[in-house]
């Protein structure tokens, strides 16, 4: 029999000790290429635009120094008034719409049946259209003339949709809902994928429902995702033009004339560029404060995590 002597005082074991190699963040070289892209397409331009609303321009010519002329003269036109109460009015109209639709969606197609998957990516066709093209077809769809309004006049009434500033309004909320609440969908399914399955699994032995863990569980764990939605559907409210200018115009008369075709119609059909430039800045700046404000409200700034239980 074979006995090993235990190692002596003057013997040490040797063990291999794993490598452990720091992973601090990255250097400020890596930021370096996609700071200068924002700033040759961002900053600049928008330093230009400020610039250029303190002058009086047709595109022809050097620009003039008018000083605050332009901003008077913006406040002071009704139809600029107006076009700031339809465009948060447009904006505010997309969330209340756009928002539980897409939770729904979201949350149902977070599931692993196959003909979720299915049905998921048929549904999310649309994100894969132009804003420009969506409008060209729904305009033909809608109208009054040769569209689906002349031929069933029983849901339509009279058909002219476009007529009125009630029906144009909804016209533009149903289209806007119809082409970009798969993008908001599709960042709930994701969210909703991410919440730890252990939850879900306590609230069954507690015997809750599918309808108490939606709003006890799902709801809350969505916190971050509902805030992040919502501040993409602000900021491409205040700035959503190509759908306005071709299924209304404006129309009827200045009724559906946001903030952002008031531009349009001041920089590029009337050559006052200066005021175009106005109306722009404050277009950045009023949807940069309401983000602001949605952040700050809602502690969207902490981002703190919601996966509880998850270390």
């Amino acid at each position: 029999m074979v006995t090993l002597a235990a190692p002596g005082h003057g013997q040490r074991r040797r063990t291999r000790r794993p490598v452990v190699r720091s992973t601090g963040r990255p250097g400020i070289a890596w930021a370096l290429p996609a700071t200068a892209f924002f700033a040759l397409f961002a900053i600049v331009p928008l330093i230009l635009v400020a610039v250029l609303s303190f002058a009086t321009w047709s595109g022809l010519g050097d620009p003039e120094w008018a000083g605050l002329d332009n901003w008077t003269k913006l406040f002071d036109d009704p139809v600029m008034v107006k076009s700031l109460w339809l465009s948060v009015l447009l904006t505010g109209l997309g969330v209340v719409v756009q928002t539980p639709l897409s939770i729904l969606l979201g949350v149902w197609a977070a599931g692993k049946e196959r003909n979720r998957a299915v049905l998921s990516a048929i549904f999310f066709v649309p994100l894969l259209f132009s804003a420009t093209a969506v409008s060209v077809v729904w305009r033909s769809l809608l109208d009054p003339n040769f569209g689906l309004p002349s031929h069933m006049q029983w849901l339509f009434g009279d058909g002219n949709l476009f007529g009125s500033q009630l029906g144009a309004i909804g016209v533009l909320v149903f289209v806007s809902a119809w082409q970009y609440t798969p993008l908001h969908t599709l960042i709930y399914q994701g969210a909703t994928r991410a919440i730890p399955e252990v939850l879900y699994q306590a609230a069954a032995i507690d015997g809750a429902g599918r309808v108490r863990q939606f709003f006890h569980i799902t709801l809350p764990q969505l916190r971050n995702a509902v805030i992040t939605s919502v501040i993409l559907m602000i900021v491409g409210g205040l700035t959503t033009f190509d759908t306005v200018l071709i299924m209304t115009q404006g129309g009827p008369g200045t009724d559906t004339t946001i903030s952002a075709y008031y531009m349009y119609d001041k920089a590029f059909k009337r050559f006052d560029y200066g005021t175009g430039a106005a109306v722009a800045l404050l277009l950045v700046v009023v949807a940069t404060v309401i983000s602001l404000i949605v952040v700050r409200v809602s502690g969207f700034d902490k981002m703190s995590g919601t996966q509880e239980g998850v270390s």
